[in-house]
């Protein structure tokens, strides 16, 4: 895939939609409800994509940072600070969009695997930076969800309704 393509993903172009734009015009309260039946609000799962960028981005940058040993780690246990989550999201995404736009060379870059499950997955660039973009793209869907569920539909900055 070039990195075009990659950096029009991590952004919800196309058949995606614009992950930050999805979250950058909440406020905190509307961030932190949660809706029936579903066991986390936008702002959990924005630090839950926020956890696990910062994880892959440690590890392509030589680092060993701990897994954790069970998914619940990557999910707030306290409240947290609304407009640094999003301050932190943004910054996320513009690093992976730094290197979506890699050479052919760098995104063909083998990342040290350091927990069993690394071990389970291709582990170039290329490959990390794909992960990053499915998983923020399942993620993005259910805030879209949540969104919808709390009358919050679409974003301000629009995106599709049917």
């Amino acid at each position: 895939m070039t990195g075009n393509a990659l950096t029009q993903l991590l952004h919800g172009q196309g058949a995606h939609v614009d992950p930050l734009a999805c979250i950058e015009d909440l406020d905190a309260p509307l961030a932190s409800q949660r809706i029936p039946n579903f066991p986390h609000s936008i702002a959990d799962l924005v630090f839950h994509m926020n956890y696990w960028m910062n994880y892959e981005l440690k590890r392509i940058r030589g680092q060993k940072p701990p897994y954790p040993e069970h998914n619940a780690e990557s999910f707030p246990t306290t409240p947290q600070n609304w407009d640094q989550l999003r301050r932190d999201f943004s910054w996320f995404l513009q690093e992976y969009s730094k290197l979506a736009e890699s050479t052919p060379q760098e995104l063909a870059r083998q990342i040290e695997s350091i927990h069993e499950g690394d071990k389970k997955v291709a582990s170039t660039l290329e490959a990390i930076v794909s992960q990053m973009i499915a998983h923020n793209s399942y993620h993005t869907g259910q805030i879209a969800m949540i969104r919808r569920a709390l009358n919050a539909w679409p974003p301000k900055s629009g995106s599709d309704t049917w």
